[in-house]
């Protein structure tokens, strides 16, 4: 049972476990944001333009019961609000990243020795053909 616990408190106090709590607890946080900005700004933009409302449900028959579609539209905006802002800071790492790649890959490599050595036999035995 120590052994397990040990093995355990390994796991659970590695750096990419805590990393991707930390990342969960701020996505948590983030989600809140995006959906106070969908609900009070983005659907009464859209209730302003449209003159619908956003939040709209549908009765089914007369059971009672209501489609909500409204919760969808806003659920399927703040999706693409999050999917968009996800992107960008991909985007924006990928470049970070792709900086140092490209000050190196800037630089020619020099080729092989062996190339350079076929390269001046070539060049040497142009030289003697021309001179035939």
């Amino acid at each position: 049972m120590k052994k397990f616990l040990a093995e355990f408190k390994a796991f659970a106090l590695k750096g990419n476990v805590m990393d991707m709590a930390i990342g969960v607890i701020i996505g948590a946080a983030f989600g809140a944001i995006v959906t106070a900005f969908t609900d009070d700004f983005i659907n009464p933009i859209i209730a302003a333009i449209g003159g619908a409302e956003v939040a709209g449900r549908t009765q089914i028959g007369n059971t009672g019961s209501y489609i909500e579609w409204g919760h969808f539209i806003t659920a399927v905006i703040n999706f693409l609000i999050m999917a968009f802002c996800v992107f960008l800071m991909l985007k924006g790492m990928n470049a970070l990243m792709n900086m140092g790649k490209k000050k190196e890959e800037e630089k020619p490599a020099e080729p092989p020795k062996e190339e350079v050595l076929l390269t001046e036999i070539r060049d040497l035995l142009k030289q003697q053909a021309n001179k035939q």
